[in-house]
């Protein structure tokens, strides 16, 4: 039996909560049917309902547009079922039964995704990332978006800038589809809260740079050693930075002379994104820095005092301590007079 047959057989199974020609399910039997790839998952909520977190994979269709039965014949395929959710089960009730008429085989949530956050199913999105602009000394606008861990989004001139892109850290997932295109993607080194390979092979159209490893497990990106300079555009440079550990016991995490941290300087502004590493003695040659992005959790970056020393080395205007997973960092802004210390959620 192929894919659409075992998904006929499930919803059949299921029919005791058919009605109106389409299936209400709890979100047991939901989960159940939507881990189909043949099956093609619609929320029908409006697009900030779905910015505030969907679940994963969902297409965004909002039932109240005026030309959603339309939106939806020419997005979905009649061939293969669909499954839709709303916030709790009364639009997209609505929504199937739109579907329905039209031929689609439907299955619809019961109670919608409360009912599914209430049965302590995952969701991904919740994309109120805390988001920083600045302006550049051009004019332009610069933003950057605090995704996960290390994970970074800069929006610059119309150009994404993603540092590091990782889908997934614990339980905080990233949905980049309803995020911007890739047009650029910095990768300092192949750990997996760094390098999520699946995802930079969708990106496959952005231009890439990274260290020798990473470019070697992927089969592409400019190869960028420590020292190494790179112009992505006239007003857009990337410079390649060391990154490593000096303390004993931990230099095995990040070897000396592997891994990149990177310097962009985007429209005059230089932003600093130092990688995995600690206060190693090349701090002292990092100068004019406005933005600088510091990692803080030992054994694989630095401890607090040692961020607070690095960012008195190197003094920028801003500092964003990143990576900390569980590390303390409230710390750091009362050691740094002068210096604005912004913390934001990146776990």
């Amino acid at each position: 039996m192929n894919k659409i047959g075992i998904i006929s057989s499930l919803l059949a199974l299921l029919g005791a909560g058919a009605c109106n020609g389409f299936n209400t399910v709890p979100a047991d039997d939901f989960e159940t049917v939507i881990a189909d790839t043949e099956v093609q998952l619609v929320d029908v909520r409006t697009k900030e309902e779905y910015a505030e977190g969907h679940l994963e994979g969902a297409v965004g269709l909002d039932v109240k547009a005026p030309s959603f039965k339309q939106i939806a014949l020419d997005k979905l395929d009649k061939g293969r079922p669909v499954a839709v959710y709303c916030r709790s089960g009364k639009r997209s009730a609505s929504a199937a039964g739109i579907l329905a008429a039209q031929g689609f085989q439907v299955t619809n949530l019961e109670g919608g995704i409360m009912a599914w956050k209430e049965a302590g199913k995952p969701i991904v999105g919740d994309y109120s990332y805390e988001t920083d602009s600045f302006t550049t000394p051009s004019g332009k606008e610069i933003r950057f978006h605090a995704l996960v861990h290390a994970s970074i989004l800069i929006e610059f001139d119309g150009l994404a800038i993603y540092v590091d892109p990782v889908r997934r850290l614990g339980e905080r997932v990233v949905d980049y589809s309803v995020l911007p295109k890739a047009e650029v993607v910095l990768v300092t080194h192949e750990h997996g809260d760094h390098f999520d390979k699946e995802l930079l092979e969708g990106m496959s159209d952005a231009t890439l740079y990274t260290n020798d490893r990473c470019a070697g497990m992927l089969g592409r990106g400019i190869v960028m050693a420590n020292g190494d300079a790179a112009n992505v555009r006239e007003d857009i440079k990337v410079e390649a930075v060391p990154a490593y550990n000096i303390t004993e016991g931990h230099t095995r995490f990040h070897p000396k002379g592997r891994d990149n941290g990177y310097i962009l300087t985007l429209g005059g502004m230089r932003v600093y994104i130092a990688g995995d590493t600690e206060d190693i003695p090349e701090m002292e040659e990092i100068k004019d820095i406005d933005v600088a992005f510091l990692p803080c959790n030992q054994p694989y970056t630095m401890t607090p005092g040692q961020l607070v020393r690095a960012a008195k080395v190197i003094s920028p205007k801003v500092v964003f301590p990143y990576h900390y997973s569980s590390t303390d960092v409230s710390g750091i802004a009362a050691e740094l007079p002068g210096i604005d210390v912004r913390i934001r959620r990146y776990q």
